[in-house]
């Protein structure tokens, strides 16, 4: 049994299990955050090598040491908006029990989500992109004005970035995110000090890719657009399917090595000079419409890759 953990409404693991589906693979579908308690069952003992037991959903029954492979995806939190006191104790509960339950499980996971978890830190992705061989722009997280400014003067232009995408509501009520902005030097003001901001001398690019890497895969595009940041508006994007640049694809696998993750979704800055810059890795990463716009078998190849894991 291939255990995918994720929403009801992700159309992206529906293309996985589709293919999963075509060699005959038994799937178990599990959204813990969103099924458990009210419409799932589970009891694991402890006292083997690994947790053995059943979880009972409304469409399976699945057998713990029957598990031989996870895709983790994009199950829902464990805790709801606003909860109360009742509710946050009876999601950490759930969180640590049957979340951890899951991730005890001695399977190949795409991937383990504390994996994923460590993965997902900003600074920590830096680091690592630089010691595995990126190049890497210079970058300052700082609450000090007086050092975002002397950055400023010796790196600029220099750009913004959120460290973590959080919920946010525009001036007209509406859910907004936070870009990529270039910073102009009168930005940089005493409201610097209220927190934690990553600076980082902006790419004279002439294209971003999006590098996807499933396993030993490496699915290479190049993104054109007029835009700091092309997710702002995918209507002004056009894709190219290419090569990957010399070294790009050791330097990938040496990164999502260093995490433990077998998959990662790279962007980079493409200089001038044909340079790809690390920007950052999503390790858990949206790729189904890249795979509508180039055709490119991404899907299949987590699916082989979930079926050749599997022992």
């Amino acid at each position: 049994m291939i255990l995918v953990l994720t929403c009801l409404n992700d159309a992206t693991a529906d293309m996985v299990i589709g293919h999963l589906n075509k060699h005959d693979a038994v799937v178990a579908r599990f959204d813990p955050g969103a099924d458990f308690p009210a419409d799932a069952e589970l009891s694991a003992w402890f006292g083997r090598a690994s947790p053995y037991g059943v979880l009972t959903t409304r469409s399976r029954r699945i057998v713990l040491e029957q598990v031989r492979a996870v895709y983790y995806r994009r199950p829902t939190p464990y805790l709801p908006d606003g909860p109360s006191q009742v509710e946050r104790f009876a999601g950490t509960q759930a969180r640590f029990g049957v979340g951890e339950v899951l991730a005890a499980l001695p399977c190949p996971y795409v991937s383990h989500p504390w994996a994923i978890t460590a993965a997902e830190h900003k600074p920590l992705q830096l680091a690592t992109a630089r010691r595995v061989g990126f190049e890497v722009p210079a970058t300052l997280i700082t609450n000090s004005v007086d050092d975002a400014r002397a950055f400023a003067d010796r790196h600029g232009p220099i750009v913004y970035k959120p460290l973590r995408a959080t919920p946010y509501t525009g001036p007209d009520g509406e859910p907004a995110t936070i870009w990529t902005a270039e910073v102009e030097p009168d930005d940089l003001d005493d409201t610097i000090s209220r927190t934690a901001h990553l600076f980082q001398a902006r790419v004279d690019k002439t294209a971003d890719l999006r590098v996807t890497v499933v396993g030993e895969r490496v699915f290479c595009v190049r993104i054109d657009s007029d835009l700091l940041d092309w997710r702002q508006d995918y209507d002004r994007l056009s894709y190219t399917v290419i090569e990957p640049p010399t070294g790009l694809a050791d330097a990938c696998h040496a990164y999502l090595g260093a995490f433990g993750l077998r998959f990662g979704a790279f962007d980079l800055a493409l200089t001038r000079d044909g340079v790809p810059v690390f920007l950052e890795c999503n390790p858990n990463g949206q790729w189904g419409w890249l795979e509508d716009a180039t055709g490119l078998p991404i899907a299949a190849a987590i699916a082989d890759l979930l079926l050749e894991e599997a022992p």
